[in-house]
């Protein structure tokens, strides 16, 4: 199973630390509330910055990526430090990859742009959700209409109602430039989890950290980011 973010686990893991104070994470703790306790499913995990974040909290965590290789970073990690926390492998779109107990709660920080179907993870996480369970995430604002440099949330050659899969080519959109996203109006991303009976109970809006001096100050003009939960 080969994963677009395969040939970048090391630029992701060297960029992405285990600092959870920034705006966003911030945030996305805030809306998912207190998890001690509790199971949680960390889906698109990535390296398990958030999973250990969790876990650090008190959870009870399973993370979930289609990359071995940013899997293996996580792994190696839990090897230094143990939390107790179980990765798993597996498309987040896939019914078969992810059965077992309930959780409580699932949590998805910038990574619901890069799972193709949208659909079928949704589907998976109300699956897998206990009644009242808790599900928050975090995304690039889809509203965000990029600055100079920094790419939007939509296709350049395109406009906000372009939904499909791009790679940006703003040159201090490093990251994407190299793994794409897939750009989805907000309507798409609330009529999609209202499809699948989740009811939004908070949002937030963070403002980015920027340096002033910073070539991407512009961006504190426009919403960057979107966090929102739901039940």
């Amino acid at each position: 199973m080969i994963a677009r973010y395969d040939e970048v686990a090391d630029y992701y893991a060297s960029g992405w630390t285990e600092d959870l104070r920034d705006p966003v994470t911030t945030s996305l703790f805030e809306l998912l509330g207190d998890v001690s306790g509790k199971r949680v499913l960390d889906v698109a995990c990535g390296h398990g910055r958030i999973s250990r974040g969790l876990a650090r909290n008190g959870a009870t965590v399973v993370g979930v990526d289609v990359s071995a290789a940013m899997l293996g970073k996580a792994r190696e990690l839990e090897e230094q430090e143990p939390l107790g926390i179980q990765y798993l492998q597996a498309d987040a779109a896939d019914p078969q990859r992810l059965q077992g107990e309930g959780y409580d709660a699932a949590v998805c920080s910038m990574g619901i742009a890069d799972i193709d179907d949208l659909d079928g993870a949704l589907a998976n996480v109300r699956r897998l959700l206990r009644p009242d369970g808790t599900f928050a995430f975090a995304i690039l604002h889809p509203c965000f209409p990029g600055i100079e440099g920094v790419s939007g949330a939509w296709p350049s050659d395109g406009t906000y109602y372009d939904e499909r899969y791009w790679r940006a080519d703003g040159t201090l959109s490093t990251l994407r430039q190299q793994v794409g996203a897939n750009h989805r109006t907000l309507s798409t991303y609330l009529n999609t989890l209202h499809a699948h009976g989740f009811t939004l109970t908070r949002t937030a809006e963070p403002a980015p950290a920027i340096d002033p001096a910073s070539p991407k100050q512009d961006m504190n003009r426009f919403p960057v980011f979107l966090v929102a939960a739901f039940r």
